[in-house]
């Protein structure tokens, strides 16, 4: 009996740019370290600075926003592909070149993970989602007669999604692969594979995969990641009508910088803002670690938090490379349906993080507080914006010929209607402006709008 097809290395880390069919790489630089360049100096890459990852912003200078984890992110997945790819040459299965570029496409995806996420954290996509089905439901203004196959990608609006939009078309090159970054780079930063519509239908039908939790791309955008795993030799599978192709390899590394950093960083942070009692967070972090008896003695709380802390990530990345290569054959097979952190051996303790998080920490009154205001500031911002929409299509999509008033709207919160020619075009412009707003942004637009 034959092996099952592995995927390919080669194709896998493939420079070729997103709708640049006449690039060439240069010799003195890495594309993949350029991908890295030109996600960290991009406007919505900054503007992660003013948005929330767990803890309020304001409230405490010391806890993390989202660039800070994004960028912690990318310097753990950093040390993870070091490791995975150190091991993978003993193995025969890479060269020293390709550890190279695996290290810095898992740097450029990691930093780049969180670059959709709307503000106020998860709740934000909640709070657009809830918006966008309440009024599509009605079916009046600018959603009449909207396409029922397009309605859940808004209704269940998805940073994942929103993040591959920025990367792929509304940033740098607009319409023309965006950043044009590297099909690795997008490769490596897609966790969901799959459209909203395949996604529902595959759930329903029972499919089991890991990368059909959520959506990673719009129908706008479909093309574009086609076009990238089809590239990168992603395997494609079809169920009746619906498609989804299965994870890059590297996915997995950039998952588990992710699980790994904001596991144990939320667990330093909850010390700082007094969720958690440093006992409670020291003894999690020796589970990390491995061992019970390392001595913090003499050391004050934050101190001793920031020393297991970094000694845990250590161990958790330890875990994680171990994991990969465990379960190296499943992964290149596109059959590997778990993260790496829940089939390491530290699965039982990170799971205790996150147990505790939860009651703890994501419920915690400050968090809870922002998520109901965060809630309530996205709706009037969407609420104060709709007018403009519902105009435009009254207008036949001519911004020309909107009223005075409208005309001084679309002005003072420049708004880019340019691209916006029907129904679908409106709402993604109506997301792609809030979805990029800091927290403190929505919030001055918000009173701005309701006049407080």
């Amino acid at each position: 009996m034959s092996a099952p097809p592995k995927m390919s290395w080669p194709d896998l880390l493939s420079e070729r740019r997103l709708g640049n069919n006449d690039f060439k790489p240069e010799p003195t630089r890495s594309t993949f370290v350029q991908d890295y360049d030109r996600i960290v100096f991009c406007a919505p890459f900054r503007r992660l600075a003013n948005k929330t990852q767990v803890q309020p912003l304001y409230a405490h200078d010391h806890v993390h926003h989202r660039l800070i984890h994004s960028i912690e992110v990318s310097s753990v997945g950093r040390s993870i592909s070091n490791r995975v790819g150190s091991s993978l040459i003993n193995n025969g299965e890479l060269n020293e070149g390709q550890v190279v570029n695996i290290a810095n496409i898992v740097q450029a995806a990691c930093v780049a993970h969180d670059i959709g996420n709307p503000p106020f954290g998860h709740s934000g996509e909640t709070a657009m989602g809830e918006w966008f089905e309440r009024l599509l439901q009605k079916q009046s203004g600018v959603f009449s007669g909207f396409p029922s196959e397009l309605i859940s990608q808004f209704a269940q609006f998805e940073g994942n999604a929103q993040g591959f939009r920025i990367l792929s078309n509304l940033e740098m090159y607009r319409g023309s692969g965006g950043m044009q970054l590297s099909h690795a780079t997008l490769g490596a930063f897609s966790k969901y594979p799959v459209s909203c519509n395949d996604k529902e239908f595959l759930q329903k039908r029972g499919e089991q995969y890991v990368g059909l939790k959520k959506f990673g791309f719009f129908e706008a955008e479909r093309k574009w990641f086609s076009e990238a795993a089809q590239d990168l030799g992603l395997f494609k599978r079809t169920v009746e009508h619906a498609d989804y192709w299965v994870r890059h390899p590297l996915v997995f590394l950039v998952e588990a910088a992710d699980d790994i950093t904001y596991g144990i960083i939320d667990l330093e942070d909850s010390v700082i803002t007094g969720e958690l009692p440093f006992e409670v967070v020291r003894d999690l972090l020796f589970k990390v670690i491995g061992d019970t008896n390392k001595s913090v003695s003499g050391m004050i709380d934050l101190d001793a938090i920031a020393y297991l802390r970094a000694l845990s990530i250590g161990a958790a990345v330890g875990a994680a490379h171990d994991s990969f290569l465990a379960n190296y054959d499943l992964i290149m097979q596109g059959k590997f349906s778990s993260d790496l952190i829940a089939s390491s051996h530290l699965a039982a303790v990170f799971k205790e993080i996150k147990d505790i998080s939860r009651q703890r920490i994501y419920t915690a009154r400050r968090k809870t507080e922002l998520e109901i205001s965060g809630k309530r500031i996205i709706s009037n911002v969407l609420s104060g914006i709709l007018p403009i929409y519902d105009e435009l299509a009254a207008k036949n999509w001519n911004a020309s010929s909107l009223s005075p008033h409208t005309s001084q709207l679309v002005r003072a919160l420049s708004l880019d209607l340019r691209a916006i020619n029907d129904a679908t075009s409106a709402l993604h412009g109506m997301a792609d402006f809030v979805s990029g707003m800091t927290d403190r942004y929505a919030l001055q637009i918000s009173r701005m709008l309701s006049g407080t």
